[in-house]
């Protein structure tokens, strides 16, 4: 008995020993909790609530809206459309690596391609997956909910109106900023300014809470263009039509207004779809019309008879011998297809007279001609900034030689670009006042140099109106109801050694109606190959590139409401129809 209770006494002493080692342990953990909990909240709070943040708030981007571009009359051209771009933390994607197959389904990529691209990623906390994707099928993708996967919206650049304006209105990179054409020549304007924001998200990349603005978006400005977009359509159907027709290599065809310098149609073949990105190929994309330099043969000639007239030498029924139909300048023979005799300044535009405008050119001064084709704008830019613009080829007059003057008279040894001839003529058809080529709508009058004489200029307009008369080598230029003023142009194109034998610029500038002129329009045709030489070298102007001015102008006086000028030789036939159908 007396041993039971020792061992009783034994048992209550370790089991208080142990209640009380027990007791100081919990003591000693609610204490080391209690000065843990004391040093999370007091001593470490700002770094771990900079972790949690680091964690759960990001500054996310605010995209800005890119401005539109227009025409004249508001109709769009180039216009910004939200899509989302798919982006992931491969770090954070690379924890949850088994979604993967489950992702590269919903993108349609082979997973083991997906796999590659995030783990060699995994030292960068963003990497773009998908590039401006439709926000319907980006829906699909957030509804995934995997972890590293996000979504961030942008805004992708559709232009309405195609090909028929790609060549002017060009196009953005991926990221939105101008590329070619206006689209880069007015970047700063169009451009906005990205905002940003710090918001607070879950685990699944949702975003909870918006935290603060850091910076609002600043949408792009609206750029209104010159651009009347149903005279660009007419004047790209027409010139496409006469691609096809003729198998040429190339075309440009522009329309200016005279009053104002705005630049109303500019349009290239062959053309591209600024919409589909795998057209985006320099040999497709590249304006032509503003950046393409060739020799303008005949059309050049008009620019002589300026010189003349305006040198005092000559008066619009002066004449020159061009018998017996050639005459040798140097180691060059000038000659016409026939003996044209003794003719006055309107036969030699309207017969195109090497012979005739080459003694002309001889006769004046060097300095004359050179003074009266850079006031027309050679050998410069048009003043439109219109990116890429060649400025052409016109060498100083103190370079030139006898040969070389007699060559330059009809249109070779010196190199313009469509865009440049189109400005001359519109110059000219401003009786004599230079005003700087514009892509953007003008409202009121806009001043401009006077470079010519205006009694030269008219007196130039009507020597110019026999070249569309019967007889002269544009009669297909003609309209009904209005007088035209222009003349052609066909240039060997030059090859290794010289000029090809077959391979021709054809043109066609003018300006209606000839009375006063309101439009400048130059057509050009690269390399016609139907029925070269069954049309003739000097007919390939007036057969080829006058069939394409006539047909645009008469839709754009039309549209424009430009009266006739010229009913007194409108057959009454027309005139009955007109009046049955107004």
């Amino acid at each position: 008995m007396k041993m039971r209770s020792g061992e009783t006494a034994r048992q209550d002493k370790t089991y208080r020993w142990r209640s009380v080692v027990v007791f100081g342990l919990v003591v000693l953990g609610a204490i080391g909790l209690a000065a843990r909990a004391v040093e999370l909240q007091l001593v470490d709070h700002g770094f771990l609530a900079k972790q949690g943040d680091q964690r759960s708030m990001r500054v996310v981007k605010i995209a800005a809206h890119r401005g539109a571009i227009t025409d004249r009359n508001g109709e769009p051209l180039a216009v910004s459309t939200p899509v989302d771009s798919i982006w992931v933390n491969p770090q954070e994607l690379n924890d949850n690596i088994d979604q993967l197959p489950k992702l590269s389904r919903e993108l349609k990529e082979d997973p083991q391609t997906l796999a590659r691209r995030i783990t060699s990623n995994l030292d960068r906390e963003f990497l773009y997956l998908v590039r401006h994707m439709p926000p319907e099928q980006a829906a699909h993708i957030k509804a995934l909910g995997i972890p590293g996967v996000y979504l961030l919206r942008e805004y992708r650049r559709y232009y309405p109106a195609g090909e028929v304006s790609g060549h002017m209105v060009g196009f953005t990179t991926v990221d939105d900023r101008g590329q070619e054409g206006l689209e880069l020549g007015f970047d700063q304007l169009l451009n906005g300014q990205e905002g940003a924001k710090r918001v607070i998200q879950d685990s699944l990349g949702r975003y909870v809470e918006n935290v603060e603005s850091i910076r609002a978006p600043r949408p792009g400005h609206d750029l209104v263009t010159s651009i009347d977009l149903r005279i660009q359509y007419l004047a790209y159907r027409e010139l496409k039509a006469a691609m096809q027709e003729y198998r040429a290599r190339a075309g440009s065809v522009i329309v200016i207004d005279v009053d104002t310098g705005e630049v109303l149609a500019m349009v290239n073949q062959p053309s591209y779809n600024p919409n589909d990105r795998e057209q985006l190929k320099a040999g497709l994309y590249r304006n032509r019309a503003a950046t393409d330099i060739f020799e303008p043969g005949s059309s050049i000639k008009p620019f002589i008879m300026a010189a003349a007239l305006a040198s005092g030498q000559y008066r619009p029924d002066s004449v020159v011998d061009t018998s017996p139909g050639f005459f040798k300048v140097g180691n060059k023979v000038e000659e016409d297809e026939q003996n044209l005799g003794v003719i006055d300044l309107a036969t030699i535009l309207a017969k195109s007279s090497n012979v005739g405008t080459a003694k002309i050119a001889l006769s004046l001064q060097p300095e004359q001609i050179w003074r009266t084709l850079t006031g027309l704008g050679l050998g410069q830019v048009t003043g439109g900034n219109y990116p890429g613009e060649s400025a052409g080829m016109l060498s100083h007059y103190s370079h030139w030689r006898p040969v070389g003057i007699a060559t330059l008279s009809h249109g070779y040894g010196l190199s313009v670009t469509p865009l440049q001839l189109a400005h001359a003529y519109a110059t000219i058809g401003a009786f004599g006042v230079k005003r700087p080529i514009s892509f953007e709508r003008v409202t009121g009058p806009v001043a401009g140099e006077r470079v010519m004489d205006p009694k030269v200029a008219r007196d130039l307009i009507q020597l110019m109106e026999h070249v569309v008369e019967k007889g002269g080598t544009a009669t297909r230029a003609s309209l009904i109801g209005y007088q035209v003023s222009g003349k052609t142009g066909t240039a060997f194109k030059s090859i290794a050694g010289g000029y090809s034998t077959d391979r021709i610029m054809a043109v066609f500038a003018g300006v209606v109606p000839a009375s006063h002129p309101k439009l400048a329009t130059v057509v050009v045709i690269d390399e016609p190959s139907r029925d070269v030489h069954e049309m003739g070298t000097l007919a390939q102007g007036g057969t080829v590139a006058a069939p394409v001015f006539s047909s645009v102008m008469a839709g754009t006086l039309r549209l424009m409401d430009i009266p006739p000028d010229d009913l007194q030789n409108v057959p009454p036939a027309a005139l009955v129809r007109a009046n049955e159908n107004p």
